[in-house]
């Protein structure tokens, strides 16, 4: 039995010290089989125990070795005994050799079967050291994922530095740019760059020209840095390489071009970049959006939802016909929310159909339509087209005229679940601009299933947040209610360590997601304004922008700061 099922063992020590009851365990199997994850970790992440306790009752209970696999030197396993295959199937990592046995790292130690096939596989003794689950899944990901981790990159920094300079420096004329030896510095430095921005987890690349000075940044957690300044008579060299790349015309240097860039960073793992050109007075600007594809297979329990703002948004999903629309401002995330909702309705009884300006992901199953403008396939002549192509899901990347509106709005109301996006600040203004745009109150009040409104906020670093000493009146001049602040507030601001970006890592999502009622129906029937439409919906229990940022203050998750640069208040 694999680490997937049921281990007898775990369960009967559980429900023998009193920690879960049967009830809990059936419906934690049930969970985890349906999650394709652990019993353990199913456990962990439906927090009935922390991934410590689970570990320190297991060392008590069996003797197992219990090992900080976060301390261990994951790059030191022998690779004759990384055999994926198991890896993968029992959760469990084989670290080192004594002698005729092979120690193998598990959260279950109860997971006899794995032992075994290590054994077999490896010709070894084996025998089990204990570990917290959630530190096994960092090393997990780190072993299977085989990325650019395992790629050496060191030092190439100020030496290909150095290199450009040198080879630019002995440049006599301009003839002399196609050289392939003068140009591997160029080639060496790029890709530095573009795997150094991966593993920082930057979304966007900024390569600028100016009169005196050349800069690259980095976009991450929402916020540009600036990571590099090579010297500025190599910015043709650079935008050429780049355009190189991604295959479009170097000759050209007077209109903008959009292009891609698939890197392949191993067998089995590759990351694809966006690009933009753009003439400027000093020369071409680049950006570059990396294009994720483990980005949209995020499980919606990760994106930052409240479980009533999940609820509500999984129960639209569900439903057969209607519309769900996801508005924000760019970089929001709302591609995101609308892939992870695509792959929860992604089953082979569906037929799926999205039209994309630009398609940023490959999804595995979906028909994904790139607009095309200049060749007349408009959101509209993609969405008439799909309703010939026997439909159950439509997504149009984004309503922008009254055409594709309407053209959404009848297959929503004809037996089709659309997903849109719109931009605008609020669910609620999201109803007015349908009505400006021209569409009847009562198409809008009778198609509109789910509104989110989103934002991004940059996560507090776990390891060095530190508690904000804030007054009580000043809590409640930041809109905290009174009971919140009766029952009391612990803030935390960011102070910065070697792990994160100023007190920042990674984003969470904020939300405001608005059901259609039929009071807020009836409110946009009698011509009612976004204010009131809000104001029926807070009636109705839904947290608006600036509630749901501040729940992730009193969380731990975000500081108040943040909040206050996402939100208004």
């Amino acid at each position: 039995m694999t680490s997937m099922g049921l281990h007898l063992g775990l369960t009967a020590l559980f429900i023998r010290k009193g920690l879960l009851s049967e009830e809990q365990i059936t419906s934690t199997i049930s969970d985890s089989r349906k999650r394709k994850t652990s019993f353990v970790s199913t456990i962990i992440h439906n927090k009935l125990l922390s991934a410590r306790d689970v570990a320190e009752i297991c060392y008590e209970e069996y003797g197992t070795p219990l090992l900080a696999l976060n301390e261990f030197d994951i790059s030191s396993i022998p690779e004759d005994f990384l055999n994926k295959k198991l890896i993968e199937k029992h959760r469990c990592i084989p670290l080192y050799k004594r002698g005729n046995r092979l120690y193998i790292a598990t959260s279950d130690p109860t997971n006899i079967s794995a032992l075994e096939d290590f054994q077999f596989s490896a010709g070894l003794h084996t025998e089990a050291i204990l570990v917290e689950d959630d530190k096994l899944n960092t090393a997990l990901e780190s072993v299977l994922e085989d990325d650019i981790s395992s790629l050496d990159l060191s030092a190439i920094d100020e030496e290909a530095l150095a290199a450009i300079e040198v080879a630019d420096s002995d440049k006599n004329d301009e003839d002399q740019s196609g050289d392939k030896k003068d140009d591997a510095p160029i080639v060496i430095y790029i890709n530095k760059i573009l795997t150094d921005a991966i593993r920082k987890g930057a979304s966007d690349l900024h390569f600028e020209p100016y009169e005196k000075r050349y800069r690259i940044r980095f976009r991450i957690d929402g916020i540009l840095h600036e990571v590099s300044e090579p010297p500025v008579n190599l910015s043709g060299r650079i935008s050429a390489r780049l355009k190189v790349m991604s295959k479009l015309d170097i000759a050209e240097r007077r209109v903008p071009q959009d292009g891609r860039i698939k890197m392949r960073l191993s067998r089995t793992k590759s990351i694809d970049f966006r690009v933009s050109t753009l003439p400027t007075i000093w020369g071409e600007k680049i950006v570059m959006r990396i294009l994720d594809s483990s980005s949209a297979q995020l499980g919606i329990e990760k994106l930052g939802y409240e479980d009533d703002q999940r609820l509500l948004y999984e129960e639209m999903l569900a439903k057969p016909q209607g519309m769900i629309l996801v508005t924000g401002p760019t970089g929001s995330g709302k591609t995101v929310s609308l892939y992870t909702g695509l792959n929860i309705l992604n089953t082979e009884a569906r037929n799926i159909s999205t039209a994309e300006d630009p398609v940023e992901i490959n999804l595995e199953g979906v028909n994904q339509v790139h607009i095309n403008l200049k060749a007349g396939l408009t959101f509209a002549s993609a969405l008439r087209s799909f309703l010939r192509q026997d439909p159950d899901v439509v997504m149009v990347g984004e309503i922008r005229d009254l055409e594709t509106a309407e053209i959404a709005i009848k297959a929503a109301q004809t037996g089709h679940l659309v997903l849109s996006t719109l931009h605008t600040n609020s669910a609620a203004e999201t109803l007015t601009r349908l009505i400006n745009m021209g569409v009847p109150g009562y198409n809008i009040a009778s198609s509109v299933n789910l509104i989110i409104a989103q934002r991004l906020s940059r996560r507090l670093c776990p390891n060095c947040k530190e508690p904000e000493d804030i007054p009580n009146a000043g809590l409640l001049g930041f809109g905290f209610s009174q009971q919140q602040v009766d029952a009391g507030i612990t803030a935390f601001k960011p102070t910065g360590c070697d792990q994160c970006s100023g007190g920042y890592k990674g984003r969470v999502g904020i939300y405001e997601v608005m059901k259609m009622s039929d009071e807020i129906a009836r409110t946009i029937m009698e011509g009612g304004n976004s204010l009131q439409i809000l104001q029926q919906a807070k009636r109705q229990g839904m947290r608006d922008l600036r509630d749901s940022g501040l729940l992730k203050v009193i969380q731990g998750v975000t500081s108040i700061t943040e909040i206050n640069r996402v939100t208004s208040y």
